[in-house]
């Protein structure tokens, strides 16, 4: 303040005769001072760093305002106010902004009013707020005295000169400034000085609907990288809440104003940093060659994670991370939103929908209700034909004590139970029966198949969570007859609604664990839904409904455009297709009736040549023919109405693998965009499904 009542005297000793005019203006001013002056409206921002670089980013409106509100009482110092939906607080106190569900570092927070124009692109920086004040001190000053050419120095040696209320400048310090601490001059090329948030270019969004009627989990697949971008989880989940909330303003807007529906909310789950904090990247770091550095260490990174997963040790931490992530922050969801009502749904992208598929097959009830168990059908029906005794001896190469079983009335089941001193008493050598007995035994435990039960409803309270020592499954409750790794499947403290798999490779694993069909009775022990959700060009992904019904042939549902209908160029494609095969079935037509004419009995053709009428009416019937022998022998099987297709119970008795429509360009070449087919699902806008 000392420096502006310096210039302030200045000016008035440079003039001190003022003319008349002046003399009425300042009349006019202190007259009128407040009609010529209001004071700036605030808008709170918060830092992040993008790209090593910062990033100051405006919080919505509603937030803003509730921070703005918190800071006018006077009482902001230990006030936690949250924002961003819940998902962050902010320390009013320490102006720090410190996210709720997952780890992530804290962010200054500012209490912003002037802005100037960054060096490098047109996106505004705030100034600090006690510089700010000084700026609005010095701005109410010149208006209010009309005197202009205010000039005033930042503590970072910057000068900004206020001209006039559209005129404002920012220059930077002289480089290599004296030893003797001269004021730094103007140099370079100035940066606009802008005074409110209204004056600058910023997108700034209304705020979230309060109402929550949906909580979805997400789980990453492979690697800490979710997108082409490399951005994290976080980041990816952003995208896909702010599409959700785009298509309920746009599909759903009066329904959300007359608070008929709520919001959709997505939280990450994050288990690639628990996986690599355990030190196992020290132990691939020594073992891995100093040769293409980069590449091996995307590989360990990324790559790696479907081996960790298929690895007892670190799939039992994989697991565990997983369900204790979710049950931990559906609890802390519960205690931030006491009100919630809602349903709770999963939703895994590639390798995550494995783990979620996994832990949902090993789900149990918490009372343990037998009665359920015990109608709950197997999900493993069908894992080929079972060889006889006769022919597993014979792969042993063993098919001469095959007479010695078969005398003793010994088979499959029998030879199980046998000990190596039974075997010794039929006569059998010691050789053949540690085969006989490995053999069979490993084969016993492999086809042992137990059956999860269902759990407890969903939008249970705090007090039916399960204990700590609950939170497993038994070992008795594994199923490893499909090559499900031998680990403790931890339990969930919820029931989800429905479970969304985007990009699976489900199938593919299923397929790889020796199973070959999945029982059309079988549904989840706690889960009543299924989606397989998938990019036509995706590399990853997998069907799941042949798996059920693998007897027949059926495209999968495609998921219609979030503007009502399919992609031009799918209904060009379709329509091209029909068109070759209205061609194809009218030419063959053509081809028959010629070939009839042609290998007939020679008295039609004399009836037909009776009359010039006959023969001038001739070739309308036969254009006619060709016609109708087309519409009897071949269909066209768009008119027909297609027979439902059951695909048992794992969706309740809907269908359960979708498609997403591709975009015009990829179409032209399905290799060049299926790598970013398999990470395209967050900024999809085909979320109708979550709504």
């Amino acid at each position: 303040m000392s420096s502006v009542e310096s210039q302030q005297e200045q000016s008035s000793q440079s003039d001190p005769s003022p003319s008349p005019n002046s003399c009425s203006s300042f009349e006019l001013v202190d007259m009128d001072a407040g009609s010529l002056y209001e004071p700036v409206s605030p808008h709170w921002f918060y830092c992040k760093i993008i790209d090593s670089k910062e990033t100051w980013i405006p919080f919505n409106s509603q937030d803003s305002q509730q921070l703005e509100e918190t800071y006018s009482s006077g009482k902001d110092y230990n006030r936690i106010v949250p924002t961003d939906g819940g998902r962050y607080d902010v320390h009013l106190g320490e102006r720090m902004r410190y996210a709720v569900y997952w780890d992530e570092l804290a962010s200054e927070v500012r209490r912003c009013t002037w802005f100037y124009k960054g060096d490098k692109d047109n996106k505004y920086i705030p100034y600090s707020e006690s510089f700010s004040q000084v700026l609005e001190e010095t701005y109410m000053l010149a208006v209010t005295l009309d005197e202009w050419k205010k000039k005033l120095e930042s503590p970072n040696r910057e000068i900004i000169i206020l001209h006039n209320p559209k005129l404002m400048v920012h220059y930077q310090p002289v480089a290599g400034s004296d030893e003797w601490g001269s004021a730094p001059a103007e140099q370079g090329r100035p940066r606009t000085v802008k005074r409110g948030v209204e004056n600058i270019s910023v997108d700034i969004h209304c705020g979230e609907p309060l109402q929550i009627d949906h909580l979805v989990f997400v789980v990453h697949g492979i690697g800490p990288a979710c997108d082409l971008r490399f951005r994290s989880i976080v980041q990816c989940v952003n995208d896909f809440r702010s599409v959700s909330l785009n298509l309920l303003q746009t599909h759903f807007k009066k329904a959300q104003e007359n608070q008929q529906i709520g919001r959709v909310e997505f939280l990450p789950v994050n288990w690639h940093s628990p996986l690599h904090s355990t030190g196992v990247d020290v132990d691939l770091q020594r073992i891995t060659l100093p040769s293409i550095n980069r590449l091996r260490h995307f590989t360990n990174d990324t790559i790696l994670d479907v081996f960790f997963y298929n690895s007892p040790t670190y799939c039992q931490t994989i697991v565990d991370t997983v369900a204790s992530e979710m049950n931990r922050i559906y609890i802390l969801f519960l205690q931030r939103n006491p009100n919630f009502k809602g349903s709770v749904s999963i939703a895994g992208h590639s390798l995550g929908s494995l783990i979620l598929f996994d832990i949902l097959t090993n789900q149990k009830d918490s009372l343990g209700d037998t009665d359920s168990e015990k109608d709950l059908p197997s999900i493993f029906m069908d894992q080929g034909d079972t060889p006889t005794l006769e022919e597993d001896l014979k792969k042993l190469q063993l098919s001469e004590f095959f007479s010695i079983f078969e005398k003793e009335k010994i088979d499959k089941e029998a030879l199980t139970l046998c000990t190596d001193k039974d075997l010794q008493e039929m006569g059998i050598p010691l050789g053949p029966r540690k085969k006989i007995l490995n053999y069979f035994r490993t084969r016993k435990n492999s086809m042992g198949v137990n059956r999860p039960t269902p759990q407890s409803p969903a939008g249970a309270n705090m007090s039916n969570i399960p204990k700590e020592s609950e939170f497993y499954s038994s070992t008795n409750g594994l199923d490893v007859g499909i090559g499900q790794v031998p680990v403790k499947y931890p339990r969930l403290i919820y029931k989800p609604e429905i479970f969304f798999a985007f990009g699976s490779p489900i199938g593919m694993f299923l397929t790889v664990r020796g199973l070959k069909r999945i029982d059309p009775n079988y549904r989840f022990p706690t889960c009543k839904g299924f989606f397989n959700i998938y990019h036509p060009f995706d590399p990853v992904a997998y069907r799941i409904e042949p798996m059920v019904v693998p007897g027949m042939e059926f495209e999968p549902m495609l998921i219609p455009h979030h503007k009502g209908r399919k992609r031009m160029h799918l209904e060009l494609r379709e329509g091209l297709t029909r068109m070759s095969m209205d061609l194809k079935n009218n030419l063959l037509g053509s081809l028959r009736m010629a070939w009839k004419s042609f290998t007939r009995a020679p008295y039609p053709a004399l009836q037909a040549s009776e009359t010039a009428e006959e023969t001038e009416a001739e070739p309308e019937s036969n254009s006619e023919k060709p016609s109708d022998v087309n519409t009897e022998e071949n269909p066209v099987p768009v008119k027909e109405e297609a027979p439902p297709i059951h695909v048992g119970m794992l969706n309740g008795g809907q269908r359960i693998d979708y498609v997403l429509q591709e975009k015009p360009i990829e179409s032209f070449n399905e290799y060049l965009f299926a790598l970013q087919s398999h990470l395209c699902y967050c900024l999809s806008q085909h979320q109708g499904l979550f709504q």
